[in-house]
Formats: structure tokens, C-alpha cells, sequence
């Protein structure tokens, strides 16, 4: 324990049941993972709609959530992080193994507000839903390989897990959003109602253009510019349809997207 007495502890914790903590304990309850898990928030709606859900334990308060944890996962807002930290370090008892799903949150000030606890630094993706996520993962030097093969194996079970140093973890965090993926598929849905599909069948062809292709990439075997060749024939409409794009700036577009998503992930590690 990192102060205070010994106690039994034997839970998963989460402080804070917002989306991205709804979405990794359904995960975990669609490949039957039952393990303990309690949760504290201050909104008591969210802790009923969880135990109904998924059957987890609503803490009433902070002291009583810690006191049983042997993982403690942060999942508050960028903003509040500073606050749970100093409510953390003023708790009789915690755990040493401590997970920050804090975007934009270095281990620097994790370390700083609770220096004794063992940090890592955790990125899930909301498909971890449906146990087909990725998480990314940046380790503080003093979590031990047991606690590493721990935290990969937790994860693990609702998708795929990658380790990335802290100096790229916020530009792989603006990266992998799934958000990429629906922004993709609203704005082509959209254009191709203007151009005369109504919305289901727009819909339909635009989630599959973006789907199958990346279904194929990831079992074909085939390189990025494999397919590209394959897909866009000279003189075709693929073709024809990528270079308007690029004509009209959507790679500076995805590039200035990610550059404002990094910024704000550093503007939030000065919260």
C-alpha cells in the first residue's frame, strides 16, 4: 500500500463512470469478465445506470472506493485530475498500482500529486466496447514487470494493446480516435446525398467504402500503397475522386486536425 493500514483489497476502481469507463466494463462483461469492480463518481446517475448495467459497485464516497482497490483507474476529466490527486494523497490508504485515463496528462504531474503510487498512463479506444479496441500504454519507470504484464493483460481483453513513449502518446492519442472514422463516414454520406442518394443508401456505401477497406488492409497483407494502386485504376473514378480531394486540401486538412487535437492534449496537461 502506498500509506496508512493494509487492507483487503481486492477491486478494480474507477474514479469517474463516464463513457470511456462504461465502454471498457462492457467490454470486459461481453467475453464474461466478472471481476470486482467499484465505482466513484459524484454523479449519482451514472453510478445507477452502471450497476444496472453491468452489475459493478457504486462507492458513496472516495475514501470507501480506494480503501478496497488493488488497481485504481483515474477517469476524470483533464481538469479535475489535480483535485482527485489532492483528495487521493490526503486518503488513509491506496493502492500502488494507479491508471490515468486522463488525456494530455503527463506521469510528471501523476507522479507529483501522488509520488509513491506506481503510474501508467492509458489511451482505450470507446470500440473496447465491443471487445475490439486498442489501448495504447506508457509506463512510468518504477511499475514493475509484474505490474506492466498486468495492466497489458487488463486491457488486453478488449482489444489490441501497444506501448508508446510519453513524447508520441498524444500525437497516437489524436491519431487513433475512432472519431476519424465517423467524421469520415458523416461527411461522405453527406456529399453523396447531395449528389442524389437518399440518406440510407448513402450511408450503406459510405460505411462500407470505409469499413471493407480497412478490413482488407488488415488481412490482405498488402502494403498502404499496395491497395491504393489497386483501388484507384488510372483514369478510373477512384482516381479521379482521391486526386479532387487532395486537390482541395484534404491531406492539410487531416494535418491541421491532428495538430489542433495535439494542442489541446498539452493544453491539458497544464490544467
Amino acid at each position: 500500500m502506498v500509506g496508512g493500514r493494509q487492507t483487503n483489497r481486492r477491486a478494480t476502481v474507477f474514479l469517474g463512470g463516464g463513457r470511456i469507463t462504461g465502454a471498457l466494463i462492457a467490454g470486459l462483461r461481453l467475453i464474461g469478465d466478472h471481476r470486482r469492480i467499484i465505482i466513484y463518481d459524484r454523479n449519482r446517475e451514472k453510478l445507477r445506470r452502471l450497476r444496472n448495467e453491468a452489475g459493478v459497485e457504486a462507492a458513496m464516497d472516495l475514501q470507501s472506493a480506494v480503501e478496497s482497490a488493488d488497481t485504481l483507474v483515474v477517469a476524470v476529466r483533464p481538469g479535475s485530475v489535480s483535485e482527485l490527486l489532492a483528495a487521493l494523497a490526503a486518503a488513509a490508504s491506496l493502492p500502488r498500482l494507479c491508471i490515468s485515463l486522463a488525456a494530455g496528462v503527463p506521469l510528471r504531474k501523476l507522479r507529483t500529486g501522488l509520488p509513491q503510487a506506481h503510474w501508467v498512463r492509458a489511451m482505450p479506444s470507446p470500440v473496447c466496447r465491443i471487445g475490439r479496441g486498442l489501448t495504447a500504454l506508457c509506463f512510468d519507470p518504477t511499475v514493475t514487470a509484474q505490474e506492466r504484464s498486468r495492466v497489458r493483460a487488463f486491457f488486453g481483453r478488449v482489444g489490441q494493446v501497444v506501448e508508446v513513449s510519453e513524447d508520441g502518446f498524444d500525437v497516437f492519442t489524436a491519431t487513433y480516435s475512432s472519431s476519424h472514422g465517423y467524421h469520415a463516414l458523416a461527411a461522405l454520406a453527406e456529399a453523396a446525398q447531395q449528389q442524389g442518394l437518399d440518406r440510407k443508401t448513402a450511408l450503406t456505401a459510405a460505411a462500407h467504402a470505409l469499413a471493407d477497406g480497412i478490413l482488407y488492409w488488415r488481412e490482405a497483407g498488402l502494403s498502404l500503397d499496395e491497395l491504393l494502386h489497386e483501388a484507384a485504376t488510372p483514369g478510373g473514378i477512384a482516381a479521379a475522386t482521391m486526386h479532387a480531394m487532395d486537390q482541395a486540401g484534404y491531406p492539410r486538412a487531416v494535418s491541421k486536425g491532428l495538430k489542433a487535437g495535439i494542442a489541446q492534449a498539452r493544453r491539458n496537461a497544464k490544467m
